[in-house]
């Protein structure tokens, strides 16, 4: 006789979170069907910032009782709901909402980010009737709500199979947010094929790495493969495969090198409200898999597997630093730079202790801020033809293009000023606090010497922030074939998710303390 069906039991409540965003993104979906197109916008809007607030909430109403019991194992052992898969998601959906006011703002010419019909070819009639009927494309809401979702999952997988499937429901809607830009289209479009095919590989070397891991140890579930690994005795051609092959899909995402390929050309080409959103709020959610990965199941094998994540580590500070110092193009420079934060983020990772948990945490937090707010002010920054209405052509990115800027805007330039020197470790932001986070956790853990590589790449990349500073506050402007940069007018969205950035990133850098004794409490993963 078979065993009968046993219905498993299911804690909605700490679901809550993730259900409230996914929940709002499959309702957008159906807005779009059924809402007639000249409501469909603020009905979006404030469905995905509702959906993202209440997030928030259901956050802050788990928390007291995730902290005292050290979490939970929910949809039998699919999701752990610990401590660090908490703060992860509320950091995502506070994120999520930041990015989304700067999605949703539109200038005083009513232009928002995004082509007005994606699928028509660039530059067809098709393409012009779109834009003369000012289209709007509103799946931009729900898709990054979807995404959102799966980056919430995603830290707080419990198994390897959860961990796949929330990596494709966050991954699909970026590449196709990569690829609606409303002006460089086809520029746009290339990069979202990029971010597709080499995400595409990132996935299969993911999917033959789970495979491998279980034909190791007969599951799926990170807790059971970790029981595994204790025991094993000597080298495993299995274990090592799949853990170096898991290893691979996820430092693919958070763009360590040489897994760093995808990262200048998709931010470069994805609109740059979309751009913010990924380099935030896709990091944040990568190396919260990383790290319950790493501190789960690596410490049995930390001399075999560590003495790699080192060298990876080395490489993509080094490397993200030196090519960042050549660039002439504002969101090339911010996506090396953001290349060089992965290598200062994996410092902590591989330190292997509780304070390296904390820090990279904390870590995480001041950077989703700093770049969320730093690409919110680039989204501003235009080319317009001077002469009779002085016509917006595009986005201001050559670094040459911001000479000047502090003069003519001192005060969206000082934001920037800001975000750049927290982006440096400058003290008093909090950038500085986050690293001296992670290289502190570093030398706890013995690895003193990846501290060491960490701090003199900092001070070469402080090179390339203040040079951009220079050029904005102290450099005389040099006109260009009638054009000049300017800071676009808009609705005044942006300017809210700047100005929480800003505030952020001050306190966190001038009262870190609150806050690094939470994550130091909750710095425990449930095995």
């Amino acid at each position: 006789m078979t065993a009968a069906f046993v219905a498993p039991t299911i804690d909605w409540a700490y679901l809550a979170p993730v259900a409230i965003v996914l929940g709002a993104g499959v309702l957008g979906v159906l807005v779009e069907a059924f809402v007639p197109a000249a409501s469909r916008r603020a009905v979006q809007l404030g469905l995905a910032l509702a959906a993202t607030a209440g997030a928030v909430v259901a956050v802050a109403a788990l928390w007291s009782d995730v902290a005292a019991s050290g979490g939970t194992v929910v949809l039998g052992g699919s999701m752990i709901i610990d401590a660090p898969a908490l703060l992860l998601q509320g950091a995502l959906a506070v994120l999520g909402l930041l990015s989304l006011l700067v999605v949703a703002d539109r200038t005083d010419a009513g232009e928002d980010a995004f082509a007005p019909s994606v699928a028509a070819v660039p530059g067809s009639d098709y393409e012009t009737l779109a834009t003369t009927r000012g289209l709007q494309q509103t799946e931009v809401y729900p898709l990054v709500l979807l995404a959102l979702g799966g980056m919430m999952v995603f830290p707080a997988a419990g198994d390897l199979l959860t961990l796949f499937v929330a990596l494709e429901v966050f991954s699909l809607p970026l590449y196709l947010l990569s690829g609606m830009a409303r002006r460089r289209r086809l520029f746009s479009q290339e990069a979202s094929l990029k971010y597709f095919l080499l995400g595409a590989f990132a996935s299969a070397f993911l999917l033959f790495g789970i495979a491998l891991l279980y034909g190791f140890a007969g599951s799926i579930r990170l807790s059971e493969i970790a029981l595994a690994t204790a025991g094993v005795v000597g080298l495993d051609p299995l274990l090592l495969g799949g853990v170096v092959l898991v290893a691979v899909g996820l430092l693919f995402k958070v763009g360590a090198v040489p897994f760093h390929s995808w990262t200048p050309d998709v931010y470069q080409g994805a609109p740059t409200p979309i751009t913010g959103f990924m380099a935030a709020c896709t990091k944040i959610a990568a190396f919260g898999a990383l790290l319950r990965f790493t501190y789960v199941l690596l410490p049995p094998l930390a001399w075999d597997i560590m003495p790699l994540l080192w060298g990876v580590a080395v490489l993509t500070m080094l490397v993200g630093t030196v090519v960042a110092i050549v660039q002439t193009d504002v969101k090339r420079l911010l996506a090396y730079s953001s290349i060089a934060h992965a290598g200062f983020v994996l410092v902590g990772v591989v330190a292997l202790t509780r304070s390296g948990i904390s820090g990279v945490l904390f870590y995480l937090i001041a950077y989703g801020l700093t770049t969320i707010g730093a690409f919110a002010v680039v989204s501003l920054v235009r080319e317009s033809i001077e002469g009779p209405g002085g016509a917006v052509v595009g986005e201001a990115n050559g670094i040459t293009q911001w000479t000047g800027l502090g003069r003519r805007h001192p005060v969206l330039a000082g934001a920037f000023t800001l975000f750049l020197l927290s982006f440096a470790g400058i003290p008093l932001t909090a950038g500085f606090i986050g690293k001296f986070a992670v290289f502190s956790a570093a030398v706890d853990g013995g690895v003193g010497w990846l501290a060491v590589v960490g701090v003199l790449a900092s001070a070469a990349a402080v090179f390339f922030y203040v040079r951009l500073i220079v050029l904005m506050f102290f450099t005389d402007p040099v006109g260009t074939a009638g054009e000049r940069t300017i800071a676009v007018r808009s609705e005044g969205l942006t300017t809210v998710a700047i100005g929480a950035a800003v505030v952020g990133t001050v306190l966190l850098g001038i009262l870190p303390s609150p806050v690094l004794t939470m994550l130091a409490d909750a710095a425990v993963f449930l095995p």
